[in-house]
């Protein structure tokens, strides 16, 4: 499972042209989900994210994760993060998940952060929408975290 989080002023998810979701300071995530990903990498990637310490402390160090900033978090579903793209120059999708898995996966992980932060914290997007993603990016600062199943 990856999460490409990014550390934002504002973002927002549309939707045949209707704001479905939209948050102020905090992370845009954008999710994506792996054939073999289960509810155990579901929850240590909404573990680690939000416990990552993005946010500047008072010395201006990336030191502070986005519960104790304060922050609220997007969570928007994006298959195109499990392409596979070792290789040509169009991706593959066969590492990503079957669409109800992933859906369910999706599910999970906003339920797992929803009990961390509180409902009114916790913003998404609509799986298998068209979306438009708008963003201000504050830094900019982007990470990539990833989880594997353990074997």
């Amino acid at each position: 499972m990856k999460g490409l989080i990014q550390r934002v002023s504002e973002a927002s998810v549309t939707v045949d042209g209707r704001k479905i979701a939209s948050i102020g300071k905090g992370l845009l995530l954008l999710l994506g989900v792996e054939r073999d990903d289960s509810p155990n990498e579901a929850k240590e990637l909404c573990r680690k994210i939000l416990s990552y310490r993005v946010f500047p402390d008072e010395q201006g160090r990336m030191n502070i994760n986005v519960q104790d900033a304060g922050g609220s978090i997007l969570v928007v579903p994006q298959f195109t993060l499990a392409a596979d793209t070792s290789s040509g120059t169009r991706p593959g999708f066969s590492l990503a998940a079957a669409p109800e898995l992933a859906n369910s996966l999706y599910r999970d992980f906003l339920n797992i952060a929803r009990n961390q932060m509180g409902r009114e914290r916790v913003e998404e997007g609509e799986f298998g929408a068209d979306m438009k993603v708008a963003l201000i990016n504050d830094g900019p600062v982007t990470f990539l975290l990833e989880v594997a199943q353990k074997r």
